[in-house]
């Protein structure tokens, strides 16, 4: 059983929150010279996912934080010059290339595993591997083709081969190109100076409880070991030696830990107006997101369409430090289409019209209609703050 530690200090739940916006970006200027390539190194991860409406989430999270960043740069910053990788942490992320060696604990756990939900035949590995050396960065559809001709989940024997690659860290995922991974041979994409696995389990626990405290600024044993997907008992091993320091936040029933540089500084700053991607860091984790902001939010794509309360891709508004409502959005030519939005309060309609202006801009829309909301009072407001 852990004891649990005596905390050093005491916040209120509002500094909690300041924190945690401050260490996630969303509080003071952005760093425009360090970009996208820096708002990357900071979080220490961006989540994919094949879902695309406004853009795709690893291209709205940078947005959020910088403001209209071009797409095109988004995507060179992620994937040119071997800055990152993707690979599994909190779920399929781009990550910081200089990670490559805290996964080493990963890749190990996935060579030591004693079975797999794909067969795999003789000679199948080492001929992707023998294909990639001799041909470049592939493609699994010119590895051989993605998938048999079965249902969507039966992989080809080049698929299943490369993936397990990627998993075991000889192959890596340098880039997306049409959403399908392009691979390529780690001892090639990944620079010679973090092209190791040197680090034991236990430093790799370390570090990555370091890095998930630092870019959180604040939270609870479970906020943090979630931001890599660590397992409880892997938190509690290294959370003494990873320099985060124990506190207690008023409201919050578990105790929790800080990054001491978090703490050394009251968070000031001008805070964000924006719509945030349901994989954004700040709110992918529900308990946390209804601990610090009081705002219950659940990606409903996956809920069947009649049963679907906020819609599709629903983007909370985040204004003034806070989330004041959300906005479920599509595309209908050069018109920003917001399905349905719903607003905390009649305070929310100025700073979600900004957030709608400003979204449809980026994407290249020059138009914005409001189809749904909570009343036609929030109708009528809306649309005459956007003009």
């Amino acid at each position: 059983m852990t004891t649990t530690p005596q905390p050093v200090a005491e916040l209120s739940a509002d500094e909690a929150r300041r924190i945690a916006l401050r260490a996630q970006g969303f509080l003071g200027a952005p760093d425009r010279r360090a970009g996208v390539r820096g708002v990357l190194r900071h979080l220490g991860q961006v989540q994919l996912d094949t879902i695309s409406v406004l853009a795709r989430s690893h291209e709205l999270i940078p947005y959020a934080r910088l403001g209209a960043v071009g797409r095109t740069t988004v995507e060179d910053a992620y994937w040119t010059d071997g800055h990152a990788f993707e690979y599994w942490s909190h779920a399929a992320c781009i990550l910081p290339v200089e990670e490559w060696p805290l996964f080493a604990f990963r890749r190990r756990a996935y060579r030591g595993r004693p079975q797999w939900y794909h067969d795999l035949p003789d000679g199948a590995y080492d001929a992707v591997i023998k294909q990639l050396r001799a041909e470049g960065p592939q493609t699994a559809t010119e590895l051989g083709g993605a998938k048999n001709k079965g249902e969507w989940w039966d992989w080809s024997e080049s698929k299943i081969a490369v993936e397990r690659a990627l998993m075991y860290g000889e192959v890596v995922c340098t880039e997306r190109r049409g959403w399908k991974r392009v691979y390529d041979l780690a001892e090639r994409a990944i620079p010679d100076a973090v092209l190791h696995d040197e680090l034991d389990d236990t430093e790799c626990l370390r570090r990555l409880v370091r890095q998930a405290g630092e870019a959180l600024g604040v939270g609870t044993r479970a906020d943090i070991a979630d931001y890599h997907r660590l397992k409880s008992e892997q938190f509690d091993a290294v959370v003494e030696a990873s320099g985060l320091v124990p506190v207690a936040v008023a409201g919050w029933s578990k105790p929790a830990w800080a990054d001491p540089a978090a703490l050394a500084s009251e968070p000031r700053g001008r805070p964000r107006t924006t719509l945030l991607s349901p994989f954004d860091s700040l709110i992918w984790e529900r308990p946390r997101t209804e601990r610090i902001f009081g705002f219950t939010h659940r990606l409903e794509a996956y809920v069947p369409k009649q049963k679907r309360v906020h819609g599709y891709f629903a983007m909370p508004l985040l204004a003034g430090g806070k989330l004041l409502g959300r906005v479920d959005p599509a595309r209908d030519g050069r018109t920003l289409v917001a399905r349905q939005v719903s607003l905390e309060s009649a305070k929310a309609v100025a700073p979600m019209a900004q957030a709608l202006r400003e979204a449809a801009e980026w994407v290249g829309c020059d138009a914005v209609r409001i189809e749904r909301t909570d009343t036609p009072a929030i109708a009528k407001a809306l649309t005459a703050a956007l003009g």
